[in-house]
């Protein structure tokens, strides 16, 4: 989230907020960031993200200074526009996830503002379960509606949830939002960015990031391919394409083993040695295109 300076109302006036609404879109494209949710009030705003790209930063540099520019073009004045650097809070999960966009869409509801989150018309709230919207969201509302289910579920939510706060815990490498454990994982990982390593300079370990759930994995490849994981039809050279991909995709992205693997109708008449071999061979032209 960021603020406007002094807690100015830098997003007064639809005019200003669809301009912000325009340049959030562009510079999510640039920088490849994933959106799910978001919230623009007259003095601040709120997004939930996935940092994608890894490039946060450049996204929030970009955003900011484009709006900015557009800000004192309209209203004049010198100075700075927003605030401060953009304030960010790391998300364990799922289930972390969903308070996290509930907590954003409720902003207006908790300013007092509206009622009821969907009245708001400067959220992403309008957005999801649209089934005859013609135009394409900028927030990935097909993984938000995965998310709740449904609408109903969604306004629920909504309603349960309140006026709450997040509990956000507070630490000396930022805000992290998650269980005990995840924080714990969060500092070893920020530990051992800080110790000197034997390792060649721009090669991560493997444990360096975390792992996304296999489910989320499963519903992506779906979404992008157009086909369930065990529908993949391996007799077929284009069934074996899928297949390796998604291999190297449960392997890199979701951190399993073979033995797991193995385990998956999809991959059950291949043996260990099969499965290493084709996760390299995958691996290797993926490297080559």
């Amino acid at each position: 989230m960021n603020r406007g300076y002094d807690g100015n109302d830098i997003f007064e006036g639809d005019q200003k907020k669809s301009q912000f609404l325009d340049y959030l879109e562009w510079a999510g494209k640039q920088m490849k960031i994933r959106l799910f949710a978001y919230c623009v009030l007259d003095n601040h705003y709120h997004m939930v993200l996935e940092n994608s790209s890894g490039r946060l930063s450049d996204f929030a540099k970009l955003l900011n200074g484009k709006y900015g520019m557009y800000y004192r073009k309209m209203v004049g004045g010198k100075g700075y526009v927003f605030q401060e650097r953009f304030k960010s809070t790391i998300i364990e999960d799922d289930s972390y996830l969903i308070r996290s966009i509930d907590y954003c869409l409720q902003n207006p509801v908790r300013a007092g503002i509206v009622p009821r989150a969907e009245h708001y018309i400067w959220s992403s709230i309008q957005s999801y379960f649209q089934i005859h919207n013609q135009n394409k969201s900028i927030v990935d509302t097909e993984f938000v509606n995965q998310l709740f289910g449904s609408k109903e579920v969604l306004l629920d939510d909504l309603e349960r949830f309140g006026k709450k706060q997040l509990f956000v815990k507070l630490t000396k490498h930022g805000e992290l939002l998650g269980s005990e454990r995840f924080l714990e994982l969060a500092l070893e990982k920020h530990n051992r960015r800080q110790r000197p390593s034997s390792q060649s300079k721009g090669v991560k370990r493997k444990d360096e990031r975390f792992f996304e759930p296999v489910e989320k994995v499963f519903w992506e490849f779906k979404n992008i391919r157009g086909v369930v994981p065990d529908d993949i039809n391996t007799g077929t050279w284009e069934g074996k394409r899928l297949r390796g991909e998604l291999l190297v995709k449960l392997k890199d992205n979701a951190g399993l083993k073979y033995k797991e693997i193995a385990d998956m109708s999809v991959f059950s008449d291949l043996s260990f040695n099969s499965l290493r071999g084709l996760y390299r061979r995958t691996k290797k032209g993926n490297q080559e295109k």
